[in-house]
């Protein structure tokens, strides 16, 4: 046997730190797993399955977000997917980048979309927006147990009207 096709681990310590198998193999097997899984959780989002999202991420979940603020467990997720997909419904994300080193995954995406509801108070100005987002997530149990999203979100707002930038004086 060589040190790529080694078996499942049976260490107890190695299980409760959730990793399952051991060496090389396995790691490859995981990254498969987790690229998988985020082009699943992807294409959720293309059909804006809120219930099939929230259903991605642990029981407990926590996504700290620019737009959410701090979301803990899969109703409060999923009720922030409902409250994303009302204001924007042709919310469309474009891969740009996955990086992928199990437990945790980063996914870079272009987002664009139209505000075509009320959102945090804000009537729909009817105005598209694009913003990259950095998707920084960890899984537990092949669900995603953490996330933590970073992009401009003052910059959205801007775009849709809701703010006013000034320019910057010389």
């Amino acid at each position: 046997m060589t040190r790529d096709d080694r078996e499942p681990s049976t260490d107890r310590a190695a299980a409760a730190a959730g990793v399952g198998l051991a060496g090389p193999a396995s790691a490859k097997l995981e990254r498969e797993r987790l690229d998988a899984f985020l082009t699943r959780h992807t294409a959720a989002i293309e059909r804006r399955d809120a219930a099939g999202l929230a259903a991605h991420y642990t029981a407990e979940a926590i996504i700290v977000s620019p737009m959410f603020a701090t979301l803990q467990g899969r109703p409060a997720i999923e009720a922030s997917f409902r409250s994303l997909f009302t204001a924007f419904p042709d919310w469309k994300m474009q891969t740009d980048a996955l990086m992928i080193d199990p437990p945790q995954a980063a996914l870079f995406v272009t987002a664009q979309a139209t505000h075509e509801a009320e959102f945090f108070g804000i009537p729909a100005t009817h105005k598209r927006f694009e913003v990259q987002i950095a998707r920084y997530m960890t899984f537990a149990d092949g669900l995603i147990a953490h996330e933590r999203r970073v992009y401009d979100f003052t910059g959205l707002l801007v775009q849709i009207g809701a703010l006013r930038a000034k320019p910057a004086k010389p």
